[in-house]
């Protein structure tokens, strides 16, 4: 007589509820992390217009300079996942996002073409290597099986920063422009530039290097 054996079924629930664990740990804060990513790679977009004006940018010097970000980051994203690799994911993550998050916020004092060159390049150097850190994070901590849903989740953070994005730069724009002496551009980019920093120390203490770290 044949029987089911149910023996792994706990052993299932248990990996179940263990993975639960792990992406209530994990991916609210990478998913704000992953949203001010990609925040401050495309917020240069809604400025475009007051800064070329402000600052007297040609078409073409705006488009390079917005270019050169996406040079960087696919120049530097296999060093710097090399680095990861070394220092850990941890501290390495959390030193991107304190770098990228000043870099972005120097923005704000950019007075022309070559600060603003320098200035995307390096913000791409900076971001280039988070997507496949926060890449090898999920796979250290889940099976093949579970990969590919846990990165769509992760994902999600894209479609949602265009949709904050808009209105919140655009936001920005209108009501900061001309207070205290600054250009709505500046305010957006000192705005939303300064909380990556922020985050980035809350990687660094928060994210966790191992399961027992998981509560």
């Amino acid at each position: 007589m044949n029987t089911i054996d149910t023996s792994t079924a706990p052993s299932v629930r248990a990996c179940d509820a263990t993975h639960a664990r792990i992406t209530w740990r994990l991916m609210p804060l990478l998913l704000v992390c992953y949203l001010f990513a990609h925040l401050d790679r495309i917020n240069i977009g809604f400025a475009k217009m007051q800064m070329s004006a402000d600052l007297g940018f040609s078409d073409t010097v705006y488009g390079l300079g917005a270019g050169l970000f996406f040079i960087a980051y696919a120049l530097f994203g296999v060093p710097s996942n090399l680095a990861l690799e070394r220092v850990g994911p941890r501290r390495w993550i959390a030193t991107l996002m304190v770098v990228w998050g000043l870099l972005s916020t120097a923005m704000m004092w950019v007075q022309d073409d070559a600060g603003f060159y320098a200035l995307r390049f390096l913000l791409g150097v900076a971001e280039a290597g988070f997507f496949p850190g926060i890449l090898v994070v999920l796979n250290r901590w889940y099976p093949a099986r579970r990969r590919a849903q846990i990165t769509a989740l992760f994902a999600i953070a894209v479609p949602l920063a265009g949709v904050v994005g808009g209105p919140l730069s655009g936001g920005i724009l209108q009501a900061f422009h001309d207070q205290g002496g600054m250009w709505g551009w500046q305010w957006m980019f000192l705005i939303e530039g300064l909380p990556v920093v922020l985050l980035g120390l809350v990687v660094l203490k928060a994210l966790p290097d191992n399961f027992e770290q998981v509560a």
